[in-house]
């Protein structure tokens, strides 16, 4: 028989009163068209879980992995570009 043992650091990590910081917060935002964009291709990919993809289905799915495509690299343009700005840390 297997004993199950918390570890103290593991339950207080999940606190209540552990809020995210605002640079947490801030990142999450920029973030979150590229979350929203895997969101989306996810649900077309499960949408054709029990079937055979019909044309449609193929071309939302086409359609969303461009988007993620997209957001991706959005999202590294402005990270390279936020990190290229004069007065950072070398």
């Amino acid at each position: 028989m297997s004993h199950i043992v918390t570890v103290q650091d593991a339950v207080t990590a999940f606190a209540d009163w552990i809020e995210p910081t605002d640079a947490e917060l801030d990142a999450i935002e920029e973030e979150m068209p590229l979350i929203l964009a895997d969101v989306d291709l996810l649900d077309a990919q499960i949408i054709t879980l029990d079937r055979i993809p019909s044309e449609l289905d193929a071309r939302r799915i086409r359609r969303a992995r461009r988007r993620v495509l997209a957001e991706r690299a959005a999202l590294a343009n402005r990270t390279a570009a936020t990190a290229s700005l004069p007065g950072g840390a070398a």
